[in-house]
């Protein structure tokens, strides 16, 4: 029950930066779960991944976003226009960049505009703290942030820091979801990102930003393992042997690491099927691009 000078606190704080600068690991570790794909590999986001941070005196809904880049195909600008759109719905917008950076995100930066926002330094577990100052200090220099945290999203170092910081700027208001849930997607989406994943784990160069995963078929059996359907959408013909490997290697080894990570999700034993379908010029295909959800 709500005390006179504590009342409940929620609002929608988007997370915004560059590619691969931790917005992912930071939601997986304030919520306590993977949510949110991570590879070391820039521009893995896609969708707005919504998660939700639920206490007895706050909810904070958390908007990942993907990296802030300069658009090369239709695909690029759907994924912008979920940033902008993240940004939109937010009370609040967590920045963040990198300690080893020299200079400011400038192309991030010019989404944050007539916005709250606080800026969070990650990776500082990378850099020594004093080499991390004049960057923190150029950010503030521009009169955008009320505040800086200094974090590494990776080992957890401030995160609680961070999270204190961002629920005392949000707003008495009700809670929006029950405190049990911690998405809006349903597990089919997290299946997909978990296939996709491995994908951008075991794929090199380019490839793996050709491809997309669907998953056509979640067939729940309470007598035995789950039957899982998802397809590996790829740009080229070519790139179809790429993933599938020599004798099938390639695919087995995506599915076999995919479906370890799903289990632990889902808590419970799946039989993965996978499959390799070619869509041309899907990232520039406004057909395509709807049905994939974007």
């Amino acid at each position: 029950m709500e005390t006179p000078d504590k009342q409940f606190k929620s609002g929608y704080v988007a997370i915004v930066g560059k590619p691969n600068v931790g917005k992912s690991t930071l939601i997986n570790a304030l919520v306590g779960r993977k949510l949110s794909i991570v590879t070391r590999r820039p521009q893995t986001t896609r969708h707005r991944v919504l998660a939700i941070l639920t206490s007895e005196d706050y909810q904070v809904i958390l908007l990942d976003t993907p990296g802030v880049i300069k658009p090369r195909y239709r695909l690029h600008e759907s994924m912008m226009q979920n940033v902008d759109s993240a940004v939109a719905d937010a009370d609040l917008v967590l920045f963040m960049a990198e300690a080893s950076s020299t200079e400011p995100d400038s192309l991030s930066l010019e989404r944050l505009r007539g916005t709250r926002s606080i800026l969070a330094i990650n990776k500082i577990d990378l850099v020594r703290r004093e080499d991390a100052l004049p960057l923190a200090e150029k950010y503030m220099g521009l009169d955008i942030f009320e505040t800086v945290v200094p974090i590494s999203a990776k080992s957890g170092y401030q995160v609680d820091v961070l999270l204190e910081e961002i629920v005392s700027r949000l707003a008495p208001g009700p809670q929006f979801y029950p405190s049990d849930v911690l998405s809006e997607h349903p597990e089919r989406f997290f299946i997909a990102e978990l296939v996709r994943e491995q994908v951008f784990k075991q794929l090199r160069e380019e490839l793996p930003y050709s491809t997309q995963v669907n998953v056509i078929n979640l067939e729940p059996r309470p007598d035995g393992k789950d039957l899982i359907d998802a397809e590996i959408v790829v740009d080229r013909d070519s790139q179809k042997g790429i993933v599938i490997g020599k004798g099938g290697q390639q695919l087995k080894k995506i599915g076999s690491r995919a479906r370890v990570q799903i289990e632990e999700f889902l808590g419970r034993e799946v039989f993965l099927r996978l499959h390799v379908k070619v869509r041309q010029g899907w990232r520039d295909s406004p057909g395509h691009l709807k049905s994939f959800g974007f």
